[in-house]
């Protein structure tokens, strides 16, 4: 197990922090410390402590919002560590990098250390609050776009200020805290990978504050900052089998082993109100607005992953790196961004869209990663709405060639039936659709599906082409097969 103990004697080519990691104190509280917080942000944290001469006083004090045995043992587990862990950096050479990542100081579960939690976020020490609570987490409305006040836990916060259950219940009454005392706001940091994250966050903490107390919502809209980011880095979920193979490769006993590829970004709005580490020196941007950088990653890197992953999945394959392997696919794919997405991006002075391609299809390669087709292509109603629309909608005005756009709304369709060329069954996650959703992209009408919400966001333009396209598609795919499909 690792611990502080144990950093003098660490197995060769494994590096520790270049920090006393005892004379760290906290500066950031995070909710979510999940798999992705801890090879991405605490990673960035990691790197600017150990910059000379650097401040040590931003240390992270992670935050388990569940309970149950499972958020109990993990809670357990990272104390037992002292909060340590390794970090694996695999490239798609299959060359790795291995690090302790010694930013996360402290541990605390909420449920039953609601009094602990509230002390520490009421710390002036404290001067940025961040979160990984998921897409989903920020309990905004889809049709009114606000914040949901008829939840039982956002009930019950509002009724409970002192035994919060939610990081909105959380957060709102430590600023309530802080502003009594004195001690000014914090930053509330979004680092979800959701568009805008930092406008989404702020609308919920609003939303909820305005529900307990106007005046402190105008407090806190008047004095906390908001930053909108843009996060990446793959980092897969670690089974027990990869854990093993992670620990036999360093030499460590760890039980908190991380692997990820050895990319990263962070792209973030330079507004913090308290402060914050020195990011920009180990590789964070910082821009007066994310939103043109925004684009480019949802519409070059996520709407060409489920592009590959839906055929990937039809033709049986199960990892993003596999159906990249596939020279058909990877040609279809690599047309997709050279004919219908990089000419109608503009994009900012200091990003080159080829070599973001280039460094895209990098990254799918990547072995090491083992990132499921299944995982990629889940939530596929949300994905196409998202990261295909912009391409849709500009591919539609101009009259352009749809062939490649019909065929990944075919083989979305025909993933949707759940099974594959090999004879293969199964079942894409799709928590939107209802019974009757599902079933019309099994309907025989081969037009049936084209009616789902996924693609309600071109439905002003003239579309019949597209859609007459698609019909066609998916016929070749069920007579002839995936590859018969592919436009050429």
């Amino acid at each position: 197990m690792i611990t502080r103990k144990t950093l003098d004697a660490l197995p060769e080519g494994v590096h520790g922090p270049a920090y006393d990691i005892g004379s760290v104190t906290p500066g950031i509280v995070h909710f979510g410390v999940g798999n992705f917080f801890r090879a991405h942000q605490a990673y960035y944290v990691d790197r600017a402590m150990a910059l000379p001469g650097a401040s040590l006083d931003w240390g992270i004090i992670g935050v388990g919002l569940t309970a149950g045995e499972r958020s109990e043992r993990k809670a357990r587990t990272f104390r037992e560590q002292d909060c340590l862990y390794s970090l694996t950096e695999t490239a798609a050479s299959g060359e790795s990098h291995v690090s302790i990542i010694g930013a996360l100081r402290g541990y605390e579960l909420a449920p039953g250390g609601e009094t602990a939690v509230l002390d520490t976020l009421v710390s002036p020490a404290i001067r940025i609050v961040s979160m990984t609570i998921t897409e989903g987490g920020y309990n905004i409305d889809e049709n009114t776009g606000q914040f949901r006040l008829d939840t039982d836990a956002v009930r019950h916060d509002l009724a409970n200020p002192d035994k919060p259950r939610t990081i909105f219940g959380f957060v709102v009454e430590a600023l309530r805290r802080r502003r009594e005392a004195g001690h000014g706001a914090f930053t509330v940091m979004s680092c979800d990978n959701l568009r805008h994250n930092g406008d989404v966050a702020k609308r919920a903490f609003l939303g909820f504050a305005k529900a307990r107390d106007a005046d402190l919502a105008a407090w806190i809209e008047a004095n906390a900052t908001f930053p909108n980011g843009m996060v990446d880095r793959i980092t897969p979920t670690v089974s027990g089998a990869i854990a093993r193979r992670l620990n036999d490769a360093s030499g460590l006993d760890d039980e908190l082993p991380l692997v990820a590829e050895d990319f990263t970004s962070w792209i973030l709005e330079d507004r913090f109100c308290a402060g914050r580490p020195p990011l920009e020196k180990v590789g964070v941007k910082f821009v007066p607005d994310v939103t043109p950088y925004e684009h480019i990653k949802i519409r070059i890197l996520n709407a060409s992953h489920i592009m590959l992953a839906f055929p990937g999945i039809l033709l049986g394959y199960e990892h993003v790196h596999e159906a990249l392997a596939d020279p058909d696919l990877k040609a279809m794919l690599s047309a997709y961004l050279d004919k219908d997405v990089l000419p109608q991006i503009e994009a900012p002075a200091d990003v080159n869209l080829q070599q973001a391609k280039e460094q895209v299809l990098s990254r799918f390669s990547n072995a090491a990663m083992a990132d499921q087709l299944l995982r990629v292509g889940s939530d596929g109603c949300s994905k196409v709405q998202v990261f295909w629309t912009e391409t849709v909608r500009r591919s539609l005005q101009a009259h352009h060639d749809l062939s490649r756009i019909a065929f990944g709304i075919a083989v979305y369709l025909e993933v949707l039936c759940g099974h594959d060329e090999r004879g293969g069954t199964f079942e894409l996650s799709e928590p939107t659709y209802t019974d009757k959703d599902r079933a019309l992209a099994k309907d025989s009408d081969l037009a049936a599906g084209l009616k789902l919400p996924a693609f309600d966001a071109w439905r002003d333009l003239d579309h019949a082409k597209l859609d007459a396209a698609v019909v066609e598609a998916r016929r070749t795919i069920r007579e002839k097969g995936v590859k018969a499909a592919l436009p050429r």
